[in-house]
């Protein structure tokens, strides 16, 4: 079968057949490949003076050339793309983790106990319980304050501060980018027809 120079074909046998050669970004020599020089020029390498390359398929998928509606652009020999990567901050999405945390506040008060003389009879002075009293007759049950003051007890307000670190998690491996995949032989036809234009 005759086949255009330049043609590349996926082979299922381990060699390049005659008259072809691997998809494997050697250089060749442009004196004695003129024919396929002049198609390809030094789009997949060389110096341009003595030598050009060949593509080079090994371990890389090809993509067709141009703009495809919402895609990227590719030119002819253009390569890209990586096996692996890893991700940073940039690519993740955006978040706003939730912390969630139960605080305790002991609070105590102290209140002024007040040692004095109880009283039976009620006044303004006296105006605080006291301790019963001992003996016959009425309880003295009324003690003056003896110069305490009354404790407001209210809620507590507090104003708290500080910080909360997070212990950072995951190992920094590279992500695999791979699709599922089967190695072939990738051979370009070093002769046969010259393709024309029209």
């Amino acid at each position: 079968m005759e086949v255009f120079i330049g043609t590349i074909q996926a082979f299922g046998f381990n060699f390049a057949p005659r008259g072809w050669a691997f998809c494997a970004g050697q250089l060749v020599s442009i004196s004695q490949n003129s024919a396929m020089f002049a198609l390809l020029g030094t789009t997949f390498g060389g110096d341009g003076q003595t030598t050009f390359g060949l593509p080079d398929l090994r371990g890389r998928l090809p993509v067709g050339m141009g703009n495809g509606p919402g895609l990227s652009p590719y030119v002819i020999g253009q390569v890209g793309g990586t096996e692996n990567t890893s991700l940073t901050v940039g690519n993740l999405p955006a978040h706003a983790p939730t912390i969630t945390s139960t605080l305790a506040v002991a609070t105590s008060v102290q209140l002024a106990a007040v040692a004095s003389s109880p009283s039976t009879t009620p006044s303004a002075d006296n105006a605080f319980l006291g301790a019963s009293g001992t003996g016959p007759g009425s309880a003295a049950i009324y003690s003056n304050a003896q110069g305490a003051n009354p404790v407001a007890l209210q809620g507590v307000t507090s104003s708290l501060t500080g910080s909360v670190s997070a212990a950072p998690i995951g190992g920094n491996l590279p992500l695999s980018l791979l699709n599922p995949s089967l190695a072939i032989n990738f051979s370009i036809a070093m002769e046969g027809i010259f393709p024309s234009r029209n």
